[in-house]
């Protein structure tokens, strides 16, 4: 299909899409069109709507300013909310549409930071000329009727239709504007799929240092974005082609330092690229950011940790509990919530753990252990093992996949007998102390916890044969 054709069949899509949207669109531009105001769809919900993607949040621009947004949109919709009226932006609720509008902007940077210093334009065209993305800077008009007029002085449309990323004025002074831009264009090679235009690439290269201008919570929100898209590979590529990557995430980078022990792939950044791939092809359902992070960061020990063995072999010892700490320390950098960093961390911690069974040898014990360590990221951990295997050898990948198959048929007999879920002495804190006739303090715990580390090794004891054990282990301690 030529070019042409595919650009009157997306905007006819495109078209049928707000039609569907016009018990909130006509209402709208009424309203503004009663006011004396312009109204325009524009940036990523244009760019959307063309893709056959729109979802239920819509950004306008308008040449209305802040106060009087705020009034007209108040007879309107259910809710209206300041966003940040200073940036000339309210938005509202209607049903379960979300709107934002803000006035035409043509805002200037100091270029340390990347706050604007906000000033209100007079025209849409230079409102998209200051956005980031040509593929964001269409618009279409909204009148009276709804969607009126699809407007593109920038032929973002020609660049959506190659896939291209670019920006309406130089990449240079796009990024000099606001860096985070950089990332923004790597996300969107990720949700997109799409790809930089060449010249943005060699300004994210030669200014790859100017995102250390952004804040930590900035930046991880578009990585974070960025790596629950459909195609974060090949984002990844980009970040750690153009040196970005030295500067949000040098451990990424840093696996291209290491050849794979088991020379499969060129170097264990390919390898947990493949392990990433693989770990969202067993998502059952939406992206799982947890389970993401941990496939991809899963050996970013392994550099610190590269040995060279007699015979010419390479070993990597213990990369796993060097891995967990560098993702603790690059996440709370980042700042990431505990929780998430917990999380994934435990997840890198306990990745290699299930190497060790072997054909079935795990005693029960073991496995008690091994459900225990992953807790509720025992689904996750299933995952990441899985993934793990990148193998060519198909008899070694088969046989690496069976021993996993036991583990969990193991792991599942064993949780429909003891309840694993929830593995706890078989006396607790009360039943401790009045058998041992000693007050709450330090030596509840150690005794709680022997009993602990009993039902792990033994699985559920009676209370007899618990307070048996008990009275054998206090005696032993004199």
């Amino acid at each position: 299909m030529s070019d042409p054709e595919r650009r009157t069949r997306l905007l006819a899509s495109a078209a049928v899409s707000l039609r569907e949207l016009a018990d909130v669109l006509v209402p709208l531009g009424a309203l503004f069109a009663d006011a004396g105001h312009e109204l325009f769809l524009v940036g990523g919900s244009v760019r959307d709507a063309v893709l056959g993607r729109l979802g239920n949040d819509l950004d306008f621009t308008t040449d209305a300013r802040p106060d009087e947004l705020e009034r007209l949109l108040s007879g309107w919709a259910d809710a209206v909310w300041d966003t940040g009226i200073a940036f000339g932006t309210i938005s509202a609720r209607k049903g379960d549409q979300m709107v934002e509008v803000t006035t035409y902007r043509a805002d200037s940077y100091d270029r340390v930071g990347r706050n604007p210093e906000v000033a209100f334009g007079e025209s849409l065209d230079a409102d998209l000329v200051r956005r980031d993305f040509t593929i964001n800077a269409m618009a279409v008009r909204i009148g009276r009727e709804g969607p009126a007029e699809f407007c593109d002085p920038l032929d973002g449309m020609t660049a959506l239709l190659a896939g291209a990323i670019d920006t309406p004025a130089t990449p240079e002074e796009s990024f000099n504007d606001d860096p985070l831009r950089m990332l923004r264009a790597v996300r969107f090679v990720s949700q997109l799929g799409f790809r930089v235009a060449p010249r943005v690439f060699d300004a994210i290269s030669e200014m790859s240092d100017q995102i250390n201008r952004i804040t930590a919570e900035r930046v991880r929100t578009e990585l974070d974005k960025t790596i629950l898209g459909d195609h974060p590979l090949e984002a990844i590529d980009l970040m750690v082609d153009s040196g970005l990557a030295v500067h949000v995430l040098p451990e990424i980078p840093g696996m291209k330092l290491t050849i794979d022990e088991h020379h499969q792939h060129k170097d264990v950044y390919q390898h947990s690229l493949t392990v990433l791939k693989q770990a969202m092809d067993l998502e059952e359902s939406d992206p799982d950011l947890v389970l993401r992070w941990a496939a991809l960061l899963h050996d970013i020990g392994k550099p610190a940790t590269r040995r060279h063995e007699t015979g010419g072999g390479v070993s990597f010892h213990h990369h796993e509990v060097v891995g967990a700490k560098m993702v603790r320390k690059r996440m709370r950098a980042l700042k990431y919530p505990k929780a998430v960093v917990d999380e994934v961390s435990q997840l890198v911690f306990l990745h290699l753990r299930f190497h060790g069974y072997g054909d079935g040898a795990w005693t029960d014990s073991a496995v008690r252990r091994y459900v225990t360590d992953a807790g509720p990221l025992l689904d996750r951990l299933h995952k990441l093992v899985r993934a793990d295997c990148t193998t060519r050898n198909k008899r070694r990948a088969r046989r690496l996949q069976e021993n996993y198959d036991d583990l969990e048929r193991r792991i599942a007999a064993l949780q429909a007998a003891e309840d694993l879920d929830r593995v706890r002495p078989d006396l607790d804190g009360n039943a401790i102390m009045e058998l041992l006739d000693i007050p709450a303090g330090p030596l509840v715990g150690q005794a709680w916890r022997y009993l602990k580390e009993l039902r792990l090794d033994r699985g559920p004891l009676s209370r007899e044969e618990a307070e048996e054990a008990l009275r054998e282990w206090w005696s032993q301690r004199g």
